[in-house]
């Protein structure tokens, strides 16, 4: 049932490219484990072996904490409608904040979306595919544009002070690196 590959393919970079979730998961050395659901047109296949994921302001910011202590990043894909298929991408990642040299050119390839936060790029070390028998079936109406209105409506300065507020420290009281890069 499981398969294993060192690399994406053709195939299961469609299949990525169809998705309109997928989950990231994340953990630093204590604390914690982080599962957490994406959306949006929010992630690249870069190359066979390197994608990266926009991430938006949210409630906080576990991820970018835990990769700052340890650089692990699984996501996670799973077929919805049609034939089922679990799909899941182990690496290490990085956080590129908009201070940083590579911002503009890794923002670039996404939409303007108002409350970026970071790209993360994870470098794939292992590509696996399992049967996603017991996923049920569900139907994509819509993406949400809560997150969207509420971003636009706060601005840049009401964002920084959400970040300064929310997601300077992970659920653990980890650093995320959002503001300070320390």
């Amino acid at each position: 049932m499981a398969e294993q590959f060192p690399a994406l393919n053709e195939k299961l970079s469609a299949f990525i490219k169809n998705q309109h979730i997928y989950f990231v998961g994340t953990a630093a050395p204590e604390g914690l484990v982080n599962v957490s659901p994406k959306g949006r047109d929010s992630l690249r296949i870069l190359d066979d072996n390197t994608v990266a994921w926009l991430n938006l302001t949210g409630s906080g910011n576990e991820s970018a904490a835990h990769i700052r202590e340890n650089n692990r990043m699984t996501i996670m894909f799973c077929s919805f409608d049609k034939q089922p298929l679990i799909l899941r991408l182990y690496g290490k990642a990085r956080a590129i904040h908009p201070r940083d040299s590579e911002w503009d050119n890794m923002i670039a390839m996404f939409d303007e979306q108002a409350g970026a936060r970071q790209v993360f790029v994870l470098n794939v070390d292992l590509v696996q595919t399992s049967c996603g028998y017991a996923v049920p079936h569900f139907t994509h109406e819509s993406d949400r544009d809560t997150l969207k209105n509420w971003a636009e409506k706060r601005g840049d300065a009401g964002i920084a002070d959400y970040w300064r507020e929310k997601n300077v420290t992970s659920m653990d009281g980890k650093e995320t690196g959002v503001l300070t890069g320390e």
